[in-house]
């Protein structure tokens, strides 16, 4: 590996192996209940738990550091009346046969509908794009790399971070969604990835119990 200017890798705390089990312990209970929430309150929500939210998904690895992701906050509610009735006219056409049998089966325990009313009420939504084409600085033109995967993993971080805020969230994927492109005024090299609604919940919130079936580890891992 040929060398590149560098800095010592300090960035960790000396921890004890057993201090090490126990925060990675502590991280697990302190996520645990995340859930998606589909009923949120539009009670206003400082700028700035967005803007720190975005900034730790923004720390995310990704391919050649080329960081190709892009968040636009919506909060106006004339645009997320747009959005709204673009999504809901692309999943009523899911729901009323577009996805099939076997989805909509999958979707039942969760209860969900073409009617997605969250659209408008949140105070925010976060519509991420992908970005096919960019770079590490300000005005790069160049190929990016690893896009799906990289913004896969800074949204992971931002569902994280604005749980770990108090927030509710949830990811909306309405299938097609280029029309986000078009309300967002974003370039043709950047494709629409998801809407993350965040916001407070209201005070009747519920989850559907099939939200919290998770498999246990002896499902999800495996020792080599």
């Amino acid at each position: 590996m040929q060398p590149v200017p560098s800095q010592p890798y300090t960035l960790l705390p000396d921890l004890t192996p057993a201090e090490r089990v126990e925060r990675a312990r502590a991280f697990y209970d302190s996520v645990k209940d995340r859930r998606s929430c589909r009923f949120f309150s539009d009670a206003p929500v400082p700028r700035a738990v967005i803007e720190e939210a975005i900034r730790a998904a923004g720390t995310a690895p990704n391919g050649a550091n080329h960081q190709p992701w892009h968040f636009a906050v919506v909060e106006n509610p004339h645009v997320k009346a747009r959005i709204r009735e673009a999504a809901e006219a692309e999943e009523r056409a899911f729901y009323e046969g577009k996805a099939g049998e076997e989805w909509l089966d999958a979707l039942a325990p969760i209860g969900t509908d073409w009617e997605k009313p969250f659209l408008e009420t949140a105070p925010y939504l976060i519509v991420v794009f992908g970005q096919r084409k960019g770079g590490p600085n300000p005005g790069d033109d160049r190929q990016n790399y690893y896009v799906t995967e990289s913004v896969g993993i800074a949204c992971g971080l931002l569902l994280t971070a604005l749980h770990k805020a108090g927030l509710a969230t949830l990811t909306h994927t309405p299938s097609p969604m280029g029309f986000l492109r078009e309300i967002c005024q974003r370039p043709p090299s950047e494709k629409p990835v998801m809407i993350i609604v965040a916001g407070l919940p209201t005070k009747d919130a519920t989850t559907p119990l099939h939200a919290a079936q998770k498999k246990p580890l002896d499902q999800i891992m495996s020792w080599l």
